[in-house]
């Protein structure tokens, strides 16, 4: 029997685009001698398409592109996901596709529902098995979650499964490979059975699908490795003895894969909602610099258009650089003075602040007099904004709002300073277009005069060393200064996590890279008391 791995880039919404993929694909595999197709979960209407499921329109659609997509099957399986309504219960099911009409259905049994995943809002858990038989090989069916667990492998194993199709929407973090083909081979381990896993791959909001589906063999060895961060079709063979070696396509080492999941979320972002290109103010500092390759790469730099903003703080290096970097990428430039806006501000305002010092209030008025210039721009001429601004800021509210946190999406929401800079450092590894002195210098918002970012706040590395155990590990401050962080600097750094959580939930969407970044899986009350222990 051979085995055909769809590892498609959905839609959520899409039905007639999701199943023209799907069939197009199902033509490539059946070309290649394949008997069945295995393409991700909710294939057909995308994931997670969230609340669309309420809605009983959705629903009833989904049901006419499965049937009519089933018509149009011939001479091949395929295994399709997509939301089916069964006696008022609602399950993510699977279903096989052959000759006309629907042969088999698996729902699934285990439904995800934390981190970025509430599947129990929406879906009814399955528990019955689904075992076919293909080609005199007995197939099984789970669906992603149901295989980080080992029930169900386990009730498959026992109706006669020998090999286990699994489609999966399973979103990238940071090592999150390599974390699959642990958990897998658990599976194999406790079952005996070999596994195809296909994965989905492309942007959907927040969240980015690496693909990098893959076959294990029932002694937990990976016998085909499909590439990470783009569609791929993969066949492999089932001989007497399991899944013969097959496409062995390299992985991306950390950098690699970060780097590749931002230009996916970004390309898939624009792409999907129908932006002609990308906007973004251009400072002279890393921030920009790296968010500016990211779009550049994702969408191609004749779509991309940097504005340099310059105050009477901003240095000359800083204007000389941006100019620098714009030439290497082969971006359209633009710069846009804005002391003369901030002089006719203040100049308003100057009954007001009358006998105050110069503080935060002029600092944040520059950034939103550039704020209010892109989104000028951007109304104009149609191209989104993407903000710059960091996770290590964002954490702790060194950000403005409607400032440089106005615009559509967030690139580096989820990127801690380390990571911008580990990035930038693995960008010019391609070619050579950060400027070395962006690199070098320390930051500063270049908001008032000599200002570098720690004038307010710890190194970085200590900034970014809490932030990963508080907000991504959720340890304690006890165990935090247990790991050798300083009391005064804990204290400081948690009290302003939790009093910028109001500006973080007026934040774009941002992309997804850690096990816990500031989206879905980041719900913490704005009214809030709660200190642990401060």
């Amino acid at each position: 029997m051979r085995i055909a791995i769809g590892q498609i880039n959905c839609t959520v919404g899409d039905l007639s685009g999701n199943a023209g993929k799907i069939l197009e694909f199902a033509r490539r595999a059946k070309a290649q001698g394949a008997d069945i197709l295995l393409t991700p979960e909710l294939s057909l209407c995308g994931y997670p398409p969230e609340d669309l499921l309420l809605r009983e329109d959705f629903r009833t659609a989904c049901d006419r592109a499965l049937a009519e997509l089933a018509s149009r099957v011939y001479g091949i399986s395929i295994v399709v996901g997509h939301p089916r309504k069964i006696d008022g219960k609602l399950f993510n099911t699977a279903s096989v596709l052959r000759d006309g009409a629907v042969t088999a259905a698996y729902h699934k049994g285990d439904l995800p529902n934390y981190t970025v995943f509430d599947e129990e809002r929406y879906f009814d858990a399955g528990a019955i098995p689904c075992v076919l038989d293909i080609s005199g090989v007995r197939v099984g069916l789970n669906i992603c979650e149901d295989v980080w667990e080992p029930e169900s492998p386990k009730r498959a194993r026992a109706a006669g499964a020998s090999v286990l199709l699994v489609p999966n929407a399973s979103p990238f973090h940071i090592d999150k490979i390599r974390a699959r083909h642990e958990v897998v081979r658990a599976r194999t381990a406790e079952t005996g059975l070999a596994v195809v896993f296909c994965n989905l791959v492309g942007g959907q909001d927040e969240l980015v699908f690496d693909g990098a589906s893959f076959v294990m063999n029932a002694q937990g060895k990976v016998v085909c490795q499909l590439p990470a961060f783009e569609e791929a079709l993969g066949v492999i063979e089932i001989g007497n003895d399991g899944p013969l070696p097959a496409e062995m396509a390299p992985q991306p080492d950390i950098d690699a894969s970060i780097y590749a999941a931002l230009c996916l979320g970004v390309r898939d972002y624009l792409g999907k909602n129908g932006f002609p290109g990308a906007l973004l103010g251009l400072s002279g500092g890393i921030d920009s610099a790296l968010t500016l390759c990211i779009a550049a790469d994702a969408i191609g730099a004749d779509k991309v258009h940097a504005v340099m903003m310059p105050s009477q703080f901003t240095a000359g290096i800083s204007v000389e650089d941006s100019r620098d970097m714009v030439r290497r990428l082969g971006v359209r430039y633009s710069e846009i003075a804005i002391k003369p806006v901030f002089d006719t501000f203040m100049g308003a305002l100057s009954p007001q602040f009358a006998g105050k010092p110069f503080d935060a209030a002029e600092e944040n008025l520059q950034a939103r007099i550039r704020g209010t210039l892109l989104m000028a721009l951007s109304n104009k001429h149609g191209s989104i904004v993407l903000t710059t601004g960091n996770k290590s800021e964002m954490s702790t509210g060194y950000a403005t709002l409607y400032g440089d946190m106005a615009g559509g999406f967030a690139v580096l929401k989820d990127v801690t300073k380390k990571y911008v800079y580990r990035l930038s450092r693995y960008r010019n590894t391609r070619s050579a277009v950060i400027p070395g002195r962006i690199i070098e210098r320390a930051p500063s918002a270049e908001l008032r005069p000599n200002q570098t970012d720690q004038d307010s706040l710890p190194p970085y590395d200590v900034l970014d060393g809490i932030v990963e155990r508080y907000v991504e590990q959720d340890q304690s401050i006890a165990q935090i200064i247990a790991a050798g962080f300083q009391r005064e600097d804990v204290h400081r750094l948690v009290k302003l996590v939790h009093i910028s959580e109001y500006k973080r939930r007026q934040a774009p969407v941002g992309i997804r890279i850690t096990p816990r970044g500031f989206g879905k899986d980041w719900r913490y009350p704005i009214t809030n008391k709660y200190r642990g222990g401060l």
